[in-house]
């Protein structure tokens, strides 16, 4: 009898031998296929909202729960500073990208905006858990966690890939500011008093001179974020795609555009008082008169697990407040 041990593989290796293997549930001859879904995910982290004392019995509780299931649980460390009992290992985020097969996140969109960032170079799959209503990111309620985990470790998930952009500021023949965005890159005026004045080319290639607020640049994540309220479209995360959204632009016939994952946005300043760039709303760097901002789709992915019931159109609904005929 031959036994394949999943533990020996890398887990780009493990995952893609079950996502081929286990529909076929092979039992043949003398060789014998038999995995748990508990072995891709042996080691798993649980990060909470920052500064956020809440987080404590939930996340307690859920620690007990993957502690039945004989899995090793960490907590990073701005966590474990909300909770007073130290039970569990404390890991830097760059630790627990080397360390766990996967990370609960426990928190609003904006934690798991924050922690897919900082993992995304790591390949750590990632699951939301959201303390109030649900998010486009963090889908599973606290009250559903147990058993919507339960089913997921039973192999009950499906995987999403979601782009991020890198963004870049170039001062004459210096890079001084770099960012990865999982939502977006915006350009906008700060706390200037009127309207910047920048050029827009893609690929190389001029597109156009824009008067206004700014220029948001989404990932199809962000697109139901800020890019949403300034009129632009919804994309599916499905899609790999990049739109460009003027935010209140001088003239109305500059509309969104979408563009294609490998096109390479350059934004090149012309009256930039007070005009900053904004990652995810998260870092930002002051904008100067002839600084160039490129922004591309970064090499990085987030993976996103959802129970294998979810529904992109459904979350849609929901959260858009979507409804049928009375």
């Amino acid at each position: 009898m031959f036994i394949l041990n999943l533990n020996s593989l890398s887990r780009d290796a493990q995952y893609g031998l079950i996502m081929k293997e286990a529909p076929l549930n092979l039992y043949y001859g003398w060789f014998v296929f038999n995995f748990v879904m508990n072995s891709l995910f042996k080691t798993i982290a649980l990060i909470g909202k920052y500064k956020n004392p809440e987080i404590m019995a939930p996340l307690l509780r859920l620690g007990k729960f993957l502690e039945s299931r004989n899995l090793i649980v960490v907590l990073d460390s701005l966590t474990a500073s909300n909770i007073s009992e130290k039970k569990y290992p404390i890991l830097t985020l760059d630790e627990i990208g080397v360390k766990v097969d996967l990370a609960i996140v426990l928190g609003g969109d904006g934690t798991m905006l924050n922690i897919a960032r900082r993992l995304a170079p790591f390949d750590v799959p990632l699951v939301g858990i959201n303390q109030g209503r649900l998010g486009f990111l963090t889908d599973l309620s606290i009250e559903a966690m147990l058993e919507t985990l339960s089913s997921i470790f039973e192999g009950n998930y499906v995987t999403e890939r979601r782009m991020l952009l890198s963004a870049e500021v170039i001062r004459g023949k210096d890079s001084l500011f770099s960012a990865l965005a999982f939502n977006d890159v915006a350009v906008n005026r700060g706390n200037g008093r009127g309207m910047i004045e920048f050029e827009v080319h893609i690929d190389g290639e001029y597109v156009y001179s824009l008067r206004s607020d700014g220029l948001i640049v989404a990932t199809p994540t962000g697109s139901t974020a800020y890019a949403l309220s300034c009129g632009g479209p919804i994309l599916h995360p499905r899609l790999d795609l990049i739109a460009l959204v003027p935010v209140s632009p001088h003239t109305l016939s500059n509309r969104p555009i979408v563009v294609g994952p490998e096109a390479t946005v350059e934004i090149l300043m012309h009256r930039a008082e007070g005009a900053r760039i904004h990652s995810d709303s998260h870092s930002h760097f002051n904008l100067n008169k002839s600084d160039k901002v490129v922004i591309r789709r970064s090499p990085h992915t987030a993976r996103l697990l959802h129970s294998s019931s979810h529904s992109y159109y459904r979350m849609l609904r929901e959260k858009l407040g979507w409804s049928g005929f009375s």
